[in-house]
């Protein structure tokens, strides 16, 4: 049976009348779904949809509940598509998945393309910022995602999100890292202030994660596979790091100046921005980057996955972020 009978089949038994599934095709890309777009035709509606399956292998291990929960969150908060399905077991479609509602007539841009908003950037800017503060901004108590996320205490976030990242790179690494095991001691050796508050974190919102019309307007965050709860410093950190922006020293993620960044960030979440823990995120980001990349080179070794994202993530990235990892910690010994 193909996967486009396979949703028919899913689809039919869940929306409990005859549905038909056209235009099925893999979108490029993508290291922890297997992504597809879609027309289920049901009751004389065509509705286009967007799946999102687990792969054989990836590049990191993420829980879709969670994903799913998210959208349902804030689907009606900021730009995010709206959820529509989802089976944590695989039914039909033999692997678990979920299905959202597609979101027409926008474009993701690359971040390692030079001026990848053109004319537009400040545009982009001034929205991805926006939105990230609005993120940051809301409440976990009252949103679906508080019933399968983990609330940590804020003393915590940091040892947790180190221990995480530190153990992907001890159970993946396949040659000596020098310079990502000195950041991880030395992110130990000096933790953040903790947060205000605990806050949604997206965990991976960055150029190339989103939608945006040609006017620049953000149509649609997406990507939500590694949100959890922690200091929502840890998404602003992920947001402007170098290696989203290779091209333009003067802004970061190649959309505008960075104290512009951070103020918009601030007003949206009514979050102060602690420039002393905004550094120390900083470096975790670059620990987190080598950590997936690491991930990603040894699953495209391992011949488990071999999509072309994860041959160029152990390749082009891991050493960018080697390099930043290495400023970092040099301008850490300056201050010390």
């Amino acid at each position: 049976m193909s996967l486009a009978e396979r949703l028919e089949a899913y689809l039919t038994r869940i929306w409990k009348q005859p549905v038909t599934v056209a235009d099925l095709s893999r979108i490029p890309g993508g290291a922890s779904r297997e992504t597809y777009r879609f027309v289920a035709n049901v009751g004389g509606e065509a509705r286009p949809l967007i799946l999102r399956r687990d792969p054989p292998g990836s590049l990191i291990e993420t829980d879709r509940s969670l994903e799913y929960l998210a959208l349902e969150s804030f689907h009606a908060l900021v730009p995010a598509p709206r959820p529509v399905a989802m089976d944590a077991e695989g039914a039909e479609l033999e692997r678990p998945f979920f299905i959202m509602e597609r979101v027409e007539g926008g474009a993701v841009a690359s971040p390692f393309t030079v001026m990848p908003y053109g004319e537009h950037a400040r545009t982009v800017g001034e929205a991805f910022f926006d939105i990230l503060g609005r993120i940051a901004g809301a409440d976990p108590a009252g949103l679906p995602l508080a019933k399968a996320a983990e609330i940590p205490a804020p003393k915590d976030c940091w040892r947790i999100a180190v221990d995480h990242w530190a153990a992907v790179i001890e159970a993946d690494e396949q040659h000596p890292q020098p310079i990502v095991r000195a950041a991880i001691r030395a992110l130990r050796h000096r933790p953040p202030p903790p947060p205000r508050a605990v806050r949604v974190v997206h965990g991976d919102y960055r150029g190339g994660n989103f939608l945006h019309a040609p006017d620049g307007a953000i149509l649609a965050v997406l990507d939500w596979e590694m949100v959890h709860l922690g200091d929502p410093l840890e998404d602003l950190a992920w947001a402007i790091d170098p290696l989203w922006n290779p091209f333009d020293a003067k802004t970061v993620a190649a959309m505008i100046p960075r104290d512009e960044a951070l103020a918009i960030w601030s007003r949206a979440s009514g979050l102060a921005v602690d420039e002393d823990a905004l550094a120390w995120w900083s470096l975790f980001a670059a620990v987190k980057g080598q950590a997936i990349w690491t991930s990603a080179a040894k699953e495209y070794r391992d011949g488990g996955f071999k999509e072309p994202i994860l041959a160029v993530s152990g390749w082009y990235t891991a050493r960018r972020h080697d390099e930043i990892l290495a400023a970092a910690l040099l301008r850490l010994e300056d201050i010390s």
